[in-house]
Order: structure tokens, then sequence, then C-alpha cells
């Protein structure tokens, strides 16, 4: 495997290895944080402006960070939210890790908006969510919004925004140590200090394991091994007022990821690296936030094909370079126009680049017959205005519009051969045509208090997505299997509607969202023809292989209902908590011309069921245990629900012990009934599963 370039002095810089453990000792909720109050947690830190009474309108979610877990794991508790694949981030293939909710998944790409500090987090080039990086960090909390259509976010949030909230931990040093199945640890550091009336965070995490085998037992061949992973980020955060009313925010962070597939040529390796700096001014009349940031990603990707007795692999393809760069800029101000009212305004800019470089159709394991060169860049710009107003005691009402200007600019893909007989001559050099559009997407709603416990709520909504860079010029192979880009894709387009019963009293809180959206221009993979033949933008598919190309479908059409409950039972026991939630989804596809073979089925990775409950205890010396389960109902591999995957029940318990306020001890486990979860089938019927039984021991230590 690929060595992380970060890994080691990681390493050297912590001594010590950690899994996340007990909950950090705060330094309160000083004048840099904001505390949000809702019945779902008592207490969330955010850390830019307010969440302003409007945004009660939509269905929110909102969570503490849970510490023993992984950033991608604690939000699987979120039903409705789900990546393209089952597996997480010690397994799965980097680019199959988009991110959705309410059943508009059936692509690689994110279709929900995730956010860090007001800093968009998907790939520039490919979309997808590196998980692994956010594990270094020091967060508070997350808001999620599931529902499209943001109006102050901008694009990509059309099937919700996930908002990711650092935290300021005061004076504080946190070392810890771990170890788990198959020769894995988990690391952590977090050091922070109060800086005059500034603060200081570096937090870092390093990870490995030997991994599992994929392939389920009864279908393994020689070839057949496990899955390993390395990973690591480091991540560096300051706080400091300029003025009476003015923060300075500024965050640097960088990851490194290496996984291999569990067989040769399967080996995946991301970098990344993010700067930030954000102005905001809480407290003022004038309230207002100003901030500009980069993000650089590489990443290498191999691919191997695997005979069908598994008992031989050769490389059929690699990107050995993938560069891209986003830049981003935004702005938003809220003047003061009376106590009953709220008013956004504000506007954003970002520009993504990226170039694939691969190479594909090997002589053998070392010598590319062909390499490609692929990509362009894209830029959106917009503005938006928001209000919302107190119209009686008990109602509220919201609305606001947004227009954003949209370009695909220098786009290209270009392939050359690389040996006999013409060694260097170009089998394909196009320059697609810029392109650039604008886009109108608008929403609004209410808040009715019924009476003190019951409140009905309700919002309808506009969103849109632009393409990736990845989706519009890179070409792409999975075995046998190939897909075209398009250049031609159109954006997508979301329109959707919600109504929801919120209702408290006493211990017990609970939530019912119904919900119907509908998602025009859908990008997805649409099967157009099986091999053996040459079809464009691909050539060559063997016999064994089918034929797709990128393409907008007609809709995606989701309904269904979210239901959340809470129960304080510190009648019983001082400390514990019951939680639950589950969503239903009924999707469908409108599908017309070549897609027209598909209409009336689900899309691919979309189950109808999905569901979670927890019952945790906790005293305030971090002595604790949880219990935590989730069900995913069955779903469909591919476009034409053919091939299924089984629906899994999992769960994970936890058990903490303070042997003094400075020394915990902890024990988790993972998937505790090693239930097999499903997370690929191929068209041969070879399943491959997601995240076994795992057990882990560890100690963490505050050392201040």
């Amino acid at each position: 495997m690929k060595k992380s370039v970060l890994a080691y002095p990681l390493l050297a810089s912590m001594a010590l290895v950690s899994v996340p453990a007990w909950g950090q000792e705060q330094a309160g909720n000083d004048d840099n944080q904001v505390v949000i109050a809702d019945w779902r947690l008592p207490e969330i830190i955010v850390s830019g402006l307010p969440v302003t009474r409007g945004d009660n309108v939509y269905n929110a979610v909102e969570i503490a960070m849970d510490d023993s877990q992984t950033v991608e794991n604690s939000l699987r508790d979120v039903p409705g939210l789900q990546q393209f694949r089952r597996s997480d981030a010690r397994s799965a293939n980097p680019t199959s890790q988009g991110v959705t909710l309410r059943g508009l998944g059936g692509n690689a790409s994110s279709r929900a908006l995730l956010v860090l500090d007001g800093v968009p987090q998907a790939d520039p080039f490919g979309g997808w969510v590196a998980w692994p990086g956010y594990d270094a960090l020091a967060l508070a909390s997350a808001r999620i919004t599931r529902g499209g259509g943001s109006v102050t976010d901008g694009q990509g949030a059309i099937s919700g925004t996930i908002e990711l909230f650092s935290d300021n931990v005061g004076d504080l040093i946190e070392l810890g140590a771990a170890y788990g199945s198959r020769n894995s640890v988990d690391a952590d550091l977090l050091f922070g200090r109060e800086l005059g009336q500034g603060q200081l965070t570096i937090s870092a995490n390093y990870a490995r394991g030997d991994g599992f085998i994929p392939i389920i037992e009864g279908q393994r061949g020689s070839v057949d091994r496990p899955a390993e992973y390395e990973q690591a980020g480091l991540a560096v955060r300051f706080v400091a007022p300029l003025t009476d009313n003015v923060e300075l925010q500024s965050n640097v962070r960088a990851f490194t990821d290496d996984r291999e597939r569990g067989f040769a040529f399967s080996e995946n390796h991301n970098d990344g690296a993010d700067a930030s700096i954000r102005l905001v001014d809480r407290t003022s009349d004038w309230q207002w936030s100003a901030l500009a940031y980069v993000q650089i990603r590489n990443f290498d990707v191999s691919f191997g094909g695997v005979a069908d007795d598994r008992n031989s692999v050769s490389r059929v393809f690699e990107q050995f370079n993938v560069p891209s760069t986003g830049l981003g800029a935004r702005f938003e101000v809220r003047p003061p126009v009376g106590d009953d009212v709220e008013l956004r305004i504000g506007s954003d800019w970002r520009r993504t680049e990226g170039v694939t470089n691969e190479n594909f159709f090997f002589a053998d394991n070392d010598t590319p017959r062909r390499s490609r060169r692929a990509g362009g860049s894209t830029t959106t710009y917009g503005g938006f205005v928001e209000a919302s107003v107190q119209a009686s005691d008990a109602l509220l009402l919201t609305g606001g519009g947004r227009v954003d200007f949209w370009s695909m600019d220098d786009g290209f893909r270009k392939e050359i051969e690389l040996i006999n007989p013409f060694p260097g001559s170009v089998r394909t050099d196009e320059q697609f045509i810029d392109r650039s559009g604008s886009e109108f997407t608008g929403r609004g709603g209410f808040v009715f208090d019924v009476s003190d416990a019951l409140t009905l709520r309700g919002a309808a909504y506009l969103g849109w997505r632009l393409p990736t860079l990845n989706e519009l010029f890179r070409p792409f192979r999975v075995g046998s299997d190939a897909t075209a880009a398009n250049e031609l894709l159109e954006p997508e387009r979301v329109k959707g509607a919600e109504l929801g019963l919120d209702w408290e009293s006493g211990v017990a809180k609970f939530g019912i969202t119904a919900f119907y959206n509908q998602l025009d221009n859908a990008v997805a993979n649409v099967t157009l023809d099986n091999g053996p033949g040459v079809f464009p933008g691909v050539g060559f598919v063997a016999a064994d292989g089918t034929y797709s190309q990128r393409q907008n479908l007609e809709a995606i059409k989701s309904r269904g209902i979210e239901i959340d409950a809470e129960f304080d039972l510190a009648e019983l026991t001082e400390g514990l908590t019951f939680r639950a939630a589950y969503s239903y989804v009924d999707a469908k596809v409108d599908g017309t011309g070549d897609a027209a073979g598909i209409d009336g089925l689900r899309p691919a990775q979309v189950p109808r069921h999905n569901a979670s409950g927890s019952i945790r205890w906790e005293s305030d010396n971090g002595t604790g245990a949880s219990l935590s389960a989730r069900y995913i109902g069955q779903q469909y591999e591919d476009d034409v629900n053919i091939l299924s995957l089984a629906d899994a029940f999992t769960i994970d318990g936890r058990m903490a012990l303070a042997v003094t306020d400075r020394l915990l001890v902890e024990t988790r486990v993972e998937n505790l009934l090693d239930a097999r979860v499903d997370a690929a089938v191929g068209s041969n019927g070879i399943i491959e599963r997601a995240f076994p039984r795992t057990f882990w021991v560890g100690l963490r230590a505050k050392i201040e």
C-alpha cells in the first residue's frame, strides 16, 4: 500500500493512539459560540451566524457529534441520509461516497450539500465526500436539513444540507489509545489553548487496519485478500476577536487516505488540503459574515478485472493523477428591520477545475495501450434574499428567492495510443463547447403553534445542482462494464413540498414530516446495450459487459414520511435517554427515450425503509454505556432493478469507565451480531459486504 505522507509525522507527534472517547470538557459558551435551543438536543454550538427563526420551518435534525464514532457513521443515525454505497470509508471506493437524502440517490455524486463552517465540502472534480478528512476535526455539532432547494446555501442542496460546526475547546490536551479487531488502531490528539481572547485548536487523527475480505464467504477465490487501509489528518483552527463585534475564524486542514479494495490492482490514494478565513459579526445591529476558501484535492485509483472464478486478476484501468481545485467566497448581511422581521441578503461565488489522467486497455499489468486526459472547469455565482415575519404570536412566515448564473468552460477529452502499431497517435481530441445559463430558485413556508405542545409547519422549495466535471467529461469502466460521459448534461432541478407536526410534552418529544420531491433532469447512468461491441465514448466492450451513458432522466419522483422521537428517562436514571427515528421513501424513475426501459422502476441504491434507535446513559465524569441499532431496507444495485441488495440490521455498543477524572477506559463493538450488510453485487452474482463485527478497547487521557 502507498504510504501516507502524513502518517509518520502524525504518529511521532502523538506518541499515543486513540479512539475518540468520553465527552470533552468544554470551555463554556463564550462569546465565540452561539447556542441553539432545539427539542432534539439541549445545546448546539454554531460557529457562524445564528440560525434564524425561519430555518425552523424546514425539517431539521440537530445532533451533537458522537466522539465514539467517525463523523461518517455518526451521520448514519439520521434516517433518510445515505451514501451511494453502504460501505464506510475504511473499505468503500472513495469515488462512490456521495451523500444524499430523501431517496434522491442513484448517483455517486452528492445530492445533499455538506458544509463545514460555511465551506462546501464536495470534491471539486467528482462531487463525492472524503469522509476520513473530518475525523481529525474538533466538531461540536451537526445540523441536517432534510429537503432541498436551499436559497441561502446555493446549488447542490437539492436533497438537503448537512452543516458541520467546529468547536472551541478551551485549554485542553487529550490523548488516547485503542486497539481493535484485525490489527486496527485508531488515534487522535486534541490540543486547545486560549491565547488572550483568542482560541487555538490543533487536532490530529490516525487510523489503520489490516481490513476484512469484502467478498462473502463461499464466493472467494485465491485473489481475494483483506482490504487494508491507512488514513491520517491534521487540522489547525484559530478564532480571535478583531474588534468588540467582529470575530476572525481561520482554518487549515490536510488529510491523506489509502485504501485497498481486497485484491491486487485495487489501490486508492486520496490527498486533500483546505484553507478558509471568515469574519463574523453576530452582535451588531447589522449582523454579517464574509468567507473565502480554497480546496485542493488529488487522487489515484486503480481498477482490476477479476475472473469469474476469482483465481486471477489483471489491471484494466488506472487514474494515476487527478488534481482538482475549488475556490469560493460568500457574503451575508442581516439588516435590522424590526423585532418581528428577520432579513437575510447574500451572495456567493464558486469555481471548480480539474483534470483526470488515466491509463487503460493494458497489454499486461504494467503496460497500458492507451492514455486519456479529460477535464474542464465550472463557475457559479448568485445572490439571495430571504425574510421571516412573526405574523402573530402563533404564526411565523418565511420566504425567499435566489438567482444563479453558471458556466461550463474549457471542457476537453484527449486519448493517445501508447504502444504499437502507432505509439503517440491521437485517437480522440475533443474540445467541448463552453455553455452557460441561469437558474431561479426559491423557498417558503410557515410555522403555526396549535398549542403549547403542538406545532404545525409546512414548506415548498425549488433547488438545483450543476453536473460535476466527472459526470460531464470522464468516461469510466468497472470490470467489463463501461460508461460514457456526456458533456451536454443539463443541471438537475428539484421541486418539493413538506408538511410536518412537532409535539412536546414533558419528557417526550415527537416529530413527523410528509414530503414530496420531483427531481427533473436527474443525472443517471443509463444502460443502453450489452457487449460485445464498439460503442461511442468508451470503445470496445466485452461480451460479459454492459454499455451505459450518463444521461438526464425525465425525473425521479420521491415521496415519504420521516419520524423522529426522543424520551428523557432521567426519572428512571439520571443521564438516560432514548431516541428513535424512521423514514419511508417511495421513489420512482420517470424515463423516456433511451431511459424508457427503466420508467417506473426504483432508482439504484435507494431503500424504502430506514430506521435507527439508541439508548444512552452517561454520567458527568464520562462513565456510561450505549446501545444503537440501525435498519436499512432492500435496495437495487442497478438501474434496471435486477441486482438486489438485501436488507440489513446492525447493532453497535459502547461502555466507558472513568478510572480517574483524567483517565477513561472504553470498549466498543461495531456490528455486534456480525450481520451481513450487502454493499455491492455484480452481474455474476458476486456479493461484496460492508463492515463486519469489530471490537475495540482503549484508553483516553486528559493531560490538562
